[in-house]
């Protein structure tokens, strides 16, 4: 385990293997925790690095910069001091947010781009009444003061919602994942930065729509990955993503539902080694 000072903050971040280089990028409500299967399967033969993003995990926990500009900064920044120049990225969930502005932003450094059980910002706009009501907390989470009174009085209940309701195998996400992600969560700011990592969402809906709007689409290669038992898995989740890069090929991960590095670390690690390469 090692920290970094990067774009103003500490960053921790786990690193481990040697040979061509990775990042992969947890979403909420996890850590870099959620990657440890796959991490130490790619190790074999890559140098992975695993962070906690701004405001999760042992990351500092600032009082602005969770919109995903601010958070690519600040993995772009952690690639310099690393001493890499271009980096292969997989990000889950918000973390696929981030690894996309990562892209879009900062393209030289990215080689190629995995984005895992997250769909493109401008499809938000295509939900219908069945989406929408699958996606309430991200409304919920968007309030101010509210989801950190309400959830700050039972951390284990909410976080355990999630992690039984969005999964397939709901053992896969065992009893020492949760007490390590309760434990993440129950740190000084932690909450208020999760949720704000979602009020961002209306700085970053700006820059999305006006990237679609110039015609702006990652260059690099890109695989999609879903599960196929998630939310995602009846939605034209890889079409949206080929309207929105030039080289996007896709899979679903069987027997996995929301948490594919989790409940289904091989079938991931299989598919993210075959497309890093």
């Amino acid at each position: 385990m090692a920290t970094a000072v990067v774009n103003g903050i500490r960053m921790h971040y786990r690193r481990i293997g040697e040979g061509s280089p990775i990042v992969l990028l947890h979403g909420w409500p996890q850590t870099g925790y959620a990657w440890r299967h796959v991490a130490d399967d790619l190790a074999a033969d890559h140098t992975v690095i695993v962070p906690d993003l701004r405001g999760y995990g042992r990351s500092d926990k600032p009082a602005g910069g969770m919109d995903k500009g601010t958070m690519a900064a600040d993995l772009s920044a952690l690639l310099r001091e690393l001493g890499f120049e271009r980096i292969a990225v997989a990000g889950h969930d918000r973390g696929g947010r981030v690894a996309h502005r990562w892209a879009l932003d900062h393209p030289a450094e990215v080689s190629r781009l995995a984005l895992l059980d997250i769909a493109p910002k401008p499809a938000l706009a295509q939900m219908n009444r069945e989406d929408a009501a699958q996606s309430w907390h991200w409304w919920f989470h968007r309030q101010r003061d509210l989801p950190e009174l309400l959830v700050g009085a039972d951390i284990p209940a909410y976080l355990n919602f999630f992690y039984q309701s969005m999964s397939h195998n709901r053992d896969a996400i065992t009893p020492d994942a949760v007490d390590e992600y309760v434990r993440a969560f129950s740190r000084p700011g932690a909450l208020r930065c999760g949720f704000d990592d979602y009020r961002a969402d209306v700085i970053d809906d700006v820059r999305d729509e006006a990237d679609a709007a110039a015609g702006r689409k990652p260059e690099m290669p890109m695989l999609v990955l879903w599960g196929e038992q998630g939310a995602l898995a009846s939605s034209s989740l890889l079409s949206n993503w080929q309207r929105h890069a030039h080289d996007v090929r896709g899979q679903a991960i069987a027997d996995s539902g929301h948490f594919l590095p989790e409940e289904a670390p091989e079938g991931v690690a299989r598919e993210l080694r075959a497309f890093f390469g």
